[in-house]
């Protein structure tokens, strides 16, 4: 997007509200409680034929020393700067605060382009506040009505303009890139089909999941190289699932910043309930998910229940270990680890395991790795010919069960989709075929196809009853009785 569009103002007057309206979507949290929104969201907003990039901001607090409220501030007036116009929304029910003259005051100083709106201005009880807005002096408010799409013309008019302008000054811009098709696959019925690769067009999602204070916006910081996402030593800064592009070592990526995750039960507050929510919905849509643990308390029930939803959500996943830069016995800690990780999550046995410090960028390079290894397996796929042959070679190591003395067929198998791969086998009778021997088969995909960690479905299914007569209800020799004792009867 050429041009970025800030959305600014106090606490509660509906900033998120109106950013959701601009994207078509629920992206960023929405409360009656002030303070929700705390990190920078950006969006792809669509108004009439308007395409811009829209950024949802903390609400601007008069604190500006090193607190929460005072780093937030900082991190709205950075957005202010990089943004080519900025979007001052005041309450139109409460009036013009004396907050709203110390902001204004900023805003003229550190924008070029600044559009005054006057929020939840339907009905009569907005007139005086819309009103007093002529007072701030920056310009004629617009009447607008987040919450029920009112002002949305007159915005766009105010818009429009302004966006020409920017665009006709980036007409020099490179022509797009061309996204190359690679999804033929080759006929030869023993070789691989290629992995696609991440492009610019279609970045690879990854989300960055964990417990409260685990360092994950740290670590996405550091990955940026800039501080892009608020940190500190509170717990539970994050509320909204953030998404950053970026490019990652060459590779084109979509990160996921995500609040911390607490048991259910500690999970008391509305706010926290949709934050959890919201990362959840991150784990969904990510196609790699990094579950974050700190050193000091790695492997806590809330870890392993973070990592066993990644895997039944059928997501790639990658086990980091942060705040590794504390560990002075790291050799024996690293062997502690794989053992507990071996133990506690046998379900993703050969997921890779790094460890990094967030703080110092150390194991950065590794973990980039990591990820790029678990999106290949977890797009990998098996020639039929070549899973047929592998299965052969199972059935002859360890036949199926024989319940009632017959023996269950496997007759054929092949893969059915990636992402995670999922295979089914023909059987002749596959209701009686037990966990465990599923378990033996989808333990030999992972060991002699290379698929150490990705999740693996694997379905038997029956052949159908090829008889078809044998739906056909006969008459039994009762019922024939029954009627011809009737027939007699009357």
């Amino acid at each position: 997007m050429s041009f970025t569009l800030a959305i600014v103002g106090r606490p509660n007057v509906g900033k998120s509200t109106l950013f959701n309206r601009l994207v078509g979507k629920r992206l960023a949290l929405v409360d009656d409680q002030p303070g929700v929104t705390r990190d920078l969201r950006e969006g792809e907003a669509r108004l009439g034929d308007l395409r811009f990039t829209v950024v949802d901001t903390a609400g601007l607090e008069e604190a500006t020393d090193e607190s929460l409220q005072g780093r937030m501030r900082k991190l709205t007036e950075r957005a202010v700067g990089m943004a080519d116009a900025c979007l001052f929304m005041i309450d139109a029910r409460a009036g013009v605060l004396a907050a709203d003259e110390v902001f204004a005051d900023i805003l003229r100083k550190k924008s070029a382009h600044v559009i005054l709106g006057a929020n939840k201005s339907e009905g009569r009880a907005a007139d005086a506040g819309f009103l007093e807005a002529y007072a701030l002096g920056l310009g004629e408010p617009l009447r607008l009505s987040a919450e029920h799409g009112e002002g949305m013309a007159e915005l766009h008019a105010v818009l429009a303009p302004l966006i020409e302008a920017a665009e006709a000054r980036l007409d020099a811009e490179a022509a797009p890139e061309v996204d190359v098709d690679l999804s033929d696959e080759d006929d030869d019925e023993d070789m691989e089909a290629p992995v696609r690769m991440p492009t610019a067009a279609r970045p690879l999602q990854v989300a960055v999941v964990g417990r409260p204070n685990a360092g994950k916006s740290t670590l996405i910081n550091q990955i940026l190289g800039e501080d892009r996402l608020l940190t500190g030593p509170e717990a539970g800064i994050t509320r909204d699932s953030i998404s950053l592009s970026m490019d990652w070592q060459g590779t084109p990526v979509r990160l996921f910043d995500t609040a911390g995750m607490r048991k259910r039960a500690k999970v008391q507050d509305k706010l926290e309930k949709l934050s959890v929510s919201d990362g959840l919905r991150a784990v969904k849509f990510a196609e790699v998910v990094v579950v974050l643990l700190d050193a000091q308390i790695p492997f806590e029930a809330q870890d392993l229940k973070i990592a066993d939803l990644a895997e039944r959500e059928g997501r790639a996943v990658v086990i980091a270990v942060n705040k590794w830069d504390l560990e002075t016995d790291r050799q024996d800690k690293l062997i502690a680890l794989k053992e507990e990780f071996a133990r506690l999550l046998p379900q993703l046995r050969g997921a890779p395991l790094v460890t990094v410090s967030a703080l110092t960028g150390r194991g950065l390079d590794r973990l980039h790795d990591a990820v790029i290894s678990a999106y290949t397996v977890w797009n990998r796929r098996v020639p039929t010919a070549r899973l047929n042959r592998w299965l052969a070679g199972m059935l002859e190591m360890h036949p199926p069960p024989a319940p009632g003395g017959r023996r269950i067929k496997l007759r054929y198998m092949t893969q059915v989709k990636t992402r995670p791969p999922a295979f089914v086998v023909m059987a002749s009778v596959p209701e009686k075929l037990p966990e465990s021997y599923r378990r033996y088969l989808v333990n030999g995909l992972r060991e002699d196809f290379g698929m150490p960690g990705t999740p693996i479905r694997l379905t038997f299914r029956g052949q159908g009853d090829r008889n078809p007569f044998r739906a056909k209800k006969k008459k039994t020799p009762s019922r024939l009785r029954k009627h011809i004792e009737k027939k007699s009867g009357s």
